[in-house]
């Protein structure tokens, strides 16, 4: 169960790194560069301490709105969202680490994405009762593409396999368990992988696999969005999105785990609020039009099979 501070600091200098090279590259391919904002906290008012750098674009030429978030942070005590399902952890202190990203696009044939990796430690005194991992990255598409969706799901089994053949269809169907609007009947997008509470490998193992995660994310989204970035679109394609992005911020503030944690723990309320879209619609019961691409969107917002092949065209299945 013992964890040393060196793999911990390991783990937070991973973090930083990745969060650069993420921002780099999707700055590089807006053209604008990511604003940093340092913060810290010291818990002088009783909440947490830690620190922390949150990155953010606004108003690029290709991301409208996106945040790439470190923090490093330690609360006195647990919060209820953490220890709803380990409740022998209720009154531990804890450290939790991890980097959090969300990317709005301007152009509604790009997804919006979201990823996250973390490793939190439970500790009673100097006594670690308890670390986990957590993590993974789920898109939502407004206009879907098949090829953009296998492709996705292809980077998530690959940073899946060199730990077993499990991994990825057990953490693909967590991912759209979690990702559920109960009150819609649908999914937030296509899913991806989403796991919590990972402990059953030794930690470096672990550690490993939940960084090959992080790693993925990049790989995954970069060729859509060079593909799907200059597709014309008009007012009808904005609207939708806009329309679209509403169901994004009804999970993230009604069934979000990490944005309650953020919030229950004391956190820094801009970043943890920085996963909500730049701008939005509510609509009173919209109805796509018949026939339309708009109405064809509700066809992957259900769980699927996104690696087994199409089948072939046939004479009597022409595709």
């Amino acid at each position: 169960m013992s964890i040393t501070p060196t793999q911990i600091d390991a783990f937070a200098r991973f973090l930083d790194d990745l969060q650069r090279r993420i921002t780099d590259a999707l700055a590089a391919e807006d053209g604008q560069p990511f604003r940093r904002d340092v913060w810290q906290r010291d818990g002088a008012d009783g909440g947490l301490r830690g620190h922390g750098v949150t990155m953010v674009l606004k108003n690029g030429a290709v991301i409208e709105q996106g945040g790439v978030n470190v923090s490093v942070v330690h609360g006195a005590t647990l919060p209820a969202v953490a220890t709803e399902k380990r409740p022998q952890l209720a009154g531990c202190a804890f450290s939790a680490l991890g980097l959090s990203l969300v990317i709005h696009p301007r152009n509604p044939y790009v997804p919006t994405s979201h990823a996250n990796i973390r490793l939190f430690v439970a500790r009673d005194g100097e006594t670690v009762r308890a670390w986990w991992f957590g993590g993974g990255f789920d898109l939502t598409p407004f206009y879907p593409f098949d090829d953009d969706c296998r492709a996705w799901h292809a980077a998530a089994a690959a940073a899946c396999a060199p730990y077993g053949a499990a991994y990825y269809p057990r953490f693909k169907a967590w991912c759209d368990r979690y990702f559920y609007l109960p009150h819609r009947g649908e999914t937030r997008g296509i899913g991806g992988i989403f796991f919590d509470d990972f402990h059953e490998l030794p930690f470096a193992d672990a550690c490993a696999f939940t960084q090959g995660v992080g790693e993925a994310y990049l790989a995954a989204y970069l060729p859509i969005v060079r593909a799907r970035k200059n597709t014309a679109y008009g007012a009808r394609e904005r609207e939708f999105q806009l329309y679209r992005r509403g169901r994004y911020v009804e999970f993230n503030l009604l069934y979000d785990r990490g944005t309650h944690f953020g919030l229950q723990s004391g956190g820094r309320a801009e970043s943890i609020l920085m996963s909500l879209p730049p701008a939005v619609r509510f609509e009173y019961d919209y109805q796509p039009p018949a026939g339309s691409r708009e109405v064809h969107l509700a066809d992957y917002l259900k769980p699927r099979d996104w690696l087994t092949p199409p089948p072939s065209p046939t004479p009597d299945n022409p595709r």
